[in-house]
């Protein structure tokens, strides 16, 4: 004779033969999922490359700008590549000619090298920024008509390297990895001497 708690686990035992016995059913396919994800995997691998080449792209931007920037002050200084407004020199002395294209071939060329970047860029910046409002913004309000849009290209991108720095190929790295390197070895040679110090009693 069965009692009601032996009926009542054979029916439970049987309902779960019967859903165990029942084909699993996989969830459906989301195209639009698969494919979000598989873009995001193949756009962080671009973006992870992108990223890496971050400090020589900023290298080269650095290196073009210090060049042009380097030209102008040469051409006002020595009469080459065309000489300044059209041919000719500064005359020394004059006042601000002479003096900015100083800071031009001087500036440009440090920001060039990566040496002394964000001073050279703070200082490079300064004078195109002088240069625009003193020279150009009298003229008219856009730099379009006043013809000031290259001392407001020259003023931004410095304002740039001084936030962001020289980037990669500047003599900058080269010499602090110098001066870290030095002090590495001298720390190393001041351990040996105190290893090889015998202690007394």
């Amino acid at each position: 004779m069965n009692t009601p708690s032996t009926t009542s686990t054979t029916s439970a035992t049987s309902a779960t033969s019967k859903q165990d016995a029942q084909p699993a059913r996989s969830a459906p396919h989301d195209p639009s999922r698969a494919h979000s994800t598989g873009g995001a995997g193949g756009g962080s691998g671009l973006a992870g490359r992108l990223d890496r080449s971050q400090p020589y792209a900023l290298g080269v931007f650095r290196i073009v700008v210090g060049l042009l920037f380097a030209c102008h002050g040469a051409a006002s200084l020595f009469g080459v590549l065309g000489g300044a407004m059209g041919g000719g020199t500064v005359p020394v002395g004059t006042w601000p000619g002479w003096y900015a294209a100083v800071i031009q071939l001087g500036a440009g060329g440090l920001v060039l090298l990566g040496l002394g970047t964000r001073s050279a860029a703070f200082l490079a910046s300064g004078s195109m920024a002088y240069a625009y409002f003193k020279v150009h913004q009298p003229e008219s309000l856009f730099p379009l008509q006043n013809g000031g849009e290259t001392a407001a290209l020259f003023a931004w991108a410095f304002v740039l390297l001084v936030f962001t720095g020289p980037g990669a190929l500047a003599l900058d790295g080269l010499f602090r990895g110098r001066v870290g390197a030095g002090a590495t070895e001298s720390r190393t040679g001041e351990e040996r001497e105190e290893q090889a110090t015998p202690v007394t009693a």
